[in-house]
């Protein structure tokens, strides 16, 4: 008996120091999303979540939180870059580098084939802000496309397709550079406002409208807006990125197993998002908002106007990424 007490006694001492070690590798990650529980990102975002949990043997499961209940998108950029949330998905926000603009173009692309080109892997607009990111502790590992953006006004616009004719209306713009000066060049007045408090200045006039969103978004919004003009003045693609660090804390296949959800993820949504955009149109029209028509040429006339005035802006801010993707998307439509 004596001879076994050393042994029982090493056993012990070897189970309190490895127990901590296992349960410390048992994480629960926070991931945040914009919409409602229940909806499409939503679902997806419980699948991709089953699926890191699977791969990675149940070392890391995730907390998700719907509907901003950990902050304004731009808010949780922050949090993940400090790393007091892991995850997220959603659109970036320029208050820290207004480089990022470049992750939302105006009037680039105007197809969800040539879209899906520009938002691939190994575009340039991807790996520029891939080392945009870098700087704030930011590791992008995939994407959720949403839909081609839209404007929603409480009145009928003058000449919704011109944009040489003021239309005398103040609009909600998303508090970022490349959104303001689109809305003023196809002749509106852009008031900066998180979408948070974008409903409030709907309700009570302030603004006449809303850019930055599209028709999923604005659907809530029915029974104040009347006109929704489809004018794709920028792609929505919803950016699947975790703080850096944590990242690098992740073994090889840990990450790979991420970057498969991710990737699956993405493909899963392209197979049904053209047709979520044209049924989310259509839900509008049924909850009684006019759909403003535009003619090839009247959209044409607003690219135009947005090269000739927006763009040249915008080079200045971001430099040479912006060329870089500017040609990509041309050579690639």
């Amino acid at each position: 008996m004596k001879k076994l007490l050393p042994i029982i006694g090493f056993c012990l001492t070897a189970m309190i120091l490895i127990a901590p070690v296992s349960y410390a590798k048992q994480q629960v990650w926070k991931i945040g999303h914009v919409r409602p529980a229940g909806s499409a990102i939503d679902k997806d975002i419980r699948q991709f979540a089953d699926a890191v949990a699977s791969g990675t043997d149940g070392a890391i499961t995730f907390s998700i939180y719907p509907a901003n209940k950990l902050g304004d998108y731009s808010v949780v950029q922050e949090r993940v870059s400090f790393g007091e949330v892991e995850m997220y998905v959603g659109p970036f926000g320029t208050a820290v580098d207004k480089k990022l603009m470049l992750a939302f173009p105006p009037f680039l692309v105007d197809n969800w084939a040539a879209a899906r080109r520009l938002y691939g892997a190994s575009s340039p607009l991807i790996t520029h802000l891939q080392n945009f990111l870098k700087v704030q502790n930011i590791k992008l590992i995939g994407g959720w496309p949403v839909y081609f953006g839209g404007i929603a006004l409480t009145e009928e616009p003058v000449e919704p397709g011109n944009p040489e004719v003021s239309k005398e209306m103040i609009i909600r713009v998303p508090p970022i550079r490349s959104f303001e000066l689109t809305a003023r060049a196809l002749g509106y007045t852009p008031y900066p406002i998180t979408w948070t408090y974008a409903k409030m200045g709907l309700k009570t006039g302030m603004v006449k409208g809303m850019i930055g969103g599209g028709a999923e978004g604005y659907k809530g919004l029915s029974s104040l807006v009347r006109y929704y003009v489809p004018v794709k003045d920028h792609f929505e693609y919803w950016f699947v990125y975790m703080n850096l660090d944590t990242w690098n804390g992740l073994s090889e296949q840990q990450q790979q197993t991420f970057n498969d959800a991710a990737r699956e993820m993405e493909l899963r949504r392209y197979q049904t998002a053209e047709k979520d955009e044209q049924r989310n149109i259509a839900a509008l029209q049924e909850l009684g908002v006019e759909v403003v028509s535009l003619s090839d040429a009247e959209y044409q006339k607003m690219r135009e106007k947005i090269r000739q005035t927006v763009w040249p802006q915008l080079r200045k801010d971001i430099g040479q990424p912006f060329d870089d993707v500017i040609q990509f998307a041309e050579q690639n439509n």
